[in-house]
């Protein structure tokens, strides 16, 4: 917020307050002032009269001046177009400091020059706030200007400084200068005075009919002024305006920028010419092209709040008036516009259609559910000074106002113990009535009423927020916080979490981070989806509209995008929350590997990452947690065959929760995300942090070798290698320390309808050297078991 020095002196004494020192009373109350800057910047100014003005002998642009400055008459050489004989003007002495540097004495192409004619935008003002007029050429003042006049900023009024004041969003009141006002008298502990805006009019029954036909302004107010005169308005006006940053129109449209500067409602004024049937409706609904007031034109969709007038559009509601209503130099009657939009819709509409104008900033940030009243007594006030109004008809309002008053109560004790101070009641009570709370005081209770425009006010600990802020926070006295000493740990979820991105970083895969919030498409394409989703209401674009559900297609984007800059040896994964719209969130594991892993020209070494690859890399995980393998069931996927290749793909379960999906990606999503083969995971991490791990039990090295034995059978093509496995740990007793596959065969010599499982086993005992004579019954007993459970035969040479 830009909040003027000069301005906020009309409201409040600060004769002995600098910028500065009330820079740093604002900052220390909790509103930081950001930047501090001077409208304009210049020393040594004079106010002269050109009295010869001839072209330079040299030049075909230049002018040699004569010009009496008071105390001499001097000569200097000016380029602007626009100097002529006879005009005052603005002229910095030698010495004189400008923000573009020092002016000297010169000579310029053979002529002496003592000085600078100056424009307003070499003092240093801001060149949105001047005409192409004043910005072409020097500043030529006006007849009654006195000559030799040192103190040109304040003639100019230009002797101004403008804090920045960076609001939190909780004081949306301060926008408005009358409340900022009296925020700086509460803290500064000095009497607000404030403009007395009711007038003694006679005021005729209204000709307007007004309507709201959406709940989305539940509050408009109408009021026609018959008769205006439409002119250049007062200097002290177009000063507060060019103070805020808005540049000065005409009396009429800078009274409506004017109250909302003072009282926070933005207000609109349409031509009453251009509005015959004296009806304004608002509405919802509308989908058109509307030409706003800059000439542009915007798409108007269904949420867009509309001002029509017989069916019309004439407005977009809280943001922009439409240049067919206008406010122009052959107004002679106008409609006055206050009402109170729905903040979240204006927001969305200003952010469409990239508007960001005052108006929009001021509902979006919340104004006070009163000010239309003021603003549009204020603005009567003002036309009738300044623009002459007379032909004054009644106000006219759609909906009610929320005029209830608003009390808050805290207890002394409770102030005394959340701020861990010994304040008197005395003590606590004064900065409450310098915010003109009326505090009430029974027994030990403070009970306040909230003026309408403090919004932010509603609890016990808004009221000792305030108290603190104006009494100001050293009053805290600093004390050590008394808390137990103990061992600082990670929680078991995060050690687990730590642990596993270890191990993937171990393996050679690299740690991805990607958005949270992601488009439709992706909810769409989610592995393993929640129930239902979560949709942000107001989102930043439709690629962020959801929390997602899945992080796979994430994934994928990332793959692509690798993949696109030339990156064909990788391997990522992500560890993230999904949520839903029940309040459910999951913990998830993705992973994914290119297809070549390693590859070694001169070695002829060409690693792949497959199916088998992405297992490993899962089953090491589970390893590290605790997690035995014959915990572990591996099943064809029948899950997602979407995502997923059907045929080279599976889900893993532990125990009889699913863990996740993993294998190769379907050749259709290749194509579709324009990558080459990998294979993918994801893996539900909720599952193995509310899993119990086995116990780690310590066993000494066997002394005793092992004895491998080797099996090749025979069985059908739909038995699957794990259920082999199974059996055979099963049947072979705990002298079996390791089982594993080594060959797989299909062809000459095994029946159609069959393949053969080659499989290696291993047994080992702490007490002794095993002999065949050991080995021979169990191998007898899997054989067995093999045949019976199986139908497994064993494969002959």
């Amino acid at each position: 917020m830009r909040l003027s020095y000069n301005v906020l002196k009309n409201y409040v004494d600060l004769h002995d307050i600098t910028p500065k020192q009330l820079a740093d009373s604002i900052t220390a109350c909790g509103l930081e002032v950001e930047g501090i800057e001077s409208v304009a910047y210049a020393t040594k100014l004079t106010i002269g009269h050109v009295l010869e003005c001839v072209d330079h002998p040299d030049s075909d642009h230049l002018h040699v001046c004569q010009v009496d400055v008071g105390t001499d008459v001097r000569q200097i050489v000016c380029g602007a177009p626009n100097v002529a004989k006879g005009q005052k003007v603005i002229v910095a002495l030698p010495g004189c400091k400008l923000n573009g540097g020092e002016i000297k004495e010169g000579v310029i192409r053979g002529q002496v020059s003592n000085g600078m004619i100056c424009s307003l935008a070499e003092l240093g003002v801001d060149k949105k706030q001047l005409t192409e007029k004043q910005l072409a050429g020097i500043e030529v003042l006006p007849q009654d200007a006195v000559v030799g006049n040192t103190d040109v900023l304040a003639y100019l009024s230009l002797d101004d400084t403008i804090l920045d004041v960076g609001l939190t969003p909780n004081r949306n009141d301060c926008l408005a200068m009358w409340s900022m006002s009296k925020e700086v008298g509460a803290i500064l502990n000095r009497k607000v005075t404030l403009p007395d805006y009711h007038v003694d009019v006679t005021e005729t029954p209204s000709t307007l009919q007004i309507q709201s036909e959406t709940d989305k302004c539940p509050v408009f107010l109408g009021k026609i002024i018959n008769h205006v005169t439409i002119k250049e308005s007062p200097k002290w006006i177009q000063n507060a305006l060019h103070g805020a940053g808005i540049k000065s129109i005409n009396n009429v449209v800078d009274i409506s920028n004017l109250v909302m500067l003072e009282t926070g409602q933005p207000l609109h004024f349409y031509d009453l010419a251009k509005i015959p049937a004296k009806e304004i409706t608002v509405k919802q609904g509308l989908n058109e092209t509307y030409t706003a007031l800059d000439g542009i034109d915007y798409e108007i969709k269904e949420d867009d709040i509309m001002i029509t007038t017989n069916g019309k559009a004439i407005g977009i509601a809280g943001i922009m008036g439409g240049d067919d209503s206008k406010i122009d130099e052959q107004t002679s009657g106008i409609i006055i516009e206050a009402a109170i939009f729905n903040h979240v819709c204006i927001r969305n509409s200003a952010r469409r259609f990239n508007l960001n104008t005052e108006a929009a900033t001021h509902f979006i940030k919340g104004i006070d559910p009163l000010a239309c009243v003021k603003a549009v007594e204020r603005s009567v006030q003002l036309l009738i000074e300044y623009a002459d109004a007379t032909g004054v008809e009644e106000t006219v309002q759609a909906g009610q106002l929320d005029s209830a008053e608003k009390q808050v109560s805290v207890s002394l004790t409770k102030v005394n113990q959340v701020l861990g101070t010994n304040f008197t009641m005395e003590e606590a009570v004064e900065p409450l009535a310098r915010l003109d709370f009326n505090p009430v005081i029974e027994n030990d209770i403070i009970t306040c009423t909230i003026p309408s425009y403090r919004t932010d006010i509603f609890i016990a600990e808004d009221l000792i927020e305030e108290i603190i802020r104006i009494r100001g926070f050293d009053h805290i006295v600093s004390t050590l916080p008394v808390m137990p000493t103990t061992i600082g740990e990670l929680a078991v979820n995060e050690r687990k979490r730590r642990l596993i991105k270890t191990v993937l970083n171990g393996l050679g895969l690299t740690e991805i981070v990607t958005y949270s919030l992601v488009s439709k498409k992706h909810i769409d394409q989610s592995v393993m989806p929640l129930e239902s989703c979560i949709e942000l209401s107001n989102p930043i674009s439709d690629e962020r509209r959801y929390y997602r559900t899945s992080l796979m297609p994430s994934m994928l984007d990332t793959i692509a995008f690798n993949q696109a800059r030339s990156q064909s040896n990788w391997g990522l994964f992500e560890i993230a929350q999904v949520f839903d719209g029940n309040q459910n969130q999951q913990e998830r594991l993705s992973m994914a590997i290119s297809n070549t892993m390693i590859q070694s020209k001169w070695q002829k070494i060409n690693l792949i990452g497959d199916f088998y690859i992405m297992k490993g890399r899962i089953m090491a995980i589970l390893e590290e947690l605790g997690f035995d393998e014959k915990r572990i069931n591996i099943k064809p996927n029948d899950i997602d065959t979407n995502t997923f290749h059907p045929l080279q793909s599976a889900s893993i379960y532990l125990g009889k929760d699913l863990l996740g999906i993993f294998g190769r990606v379907h050749p259709a999503k290749e194509k579709e995300y324009d990558i080459d083969r990998c294979v993918i995971a994801e893996l539900n991490l909720s599952v193995l942090y509310e899993a119990k791990p086995a116990k780690i039990k310590f066993q000494p090295i066997c002394k005793y070798p092992a004895v491998s034995y080797d099996l090749a059978l025979v069985v059908d093509d739909s038995v699957v290698v794990g259920d082999i496995l199974a059996c055979i740990r099963k049947a072979a007793g705990r002298l079996l320390t390791e089982v594993e596959v080594f060959d797989i065969y299909k062809g000459i010599g095994i029946p159609e309808g069959k393949k053969s499982v080659a499989v290696s086993l291993s047994y080992q005992s702490y007490e002794k050297t095993l002999t065949d004579q050991d080995i021979a019954p169990i191998n007898e007993k899997v054989i067995e078991s093999l045949k019976k459970t199986l139908n497994a035969q064993l494969r002959e040479a």
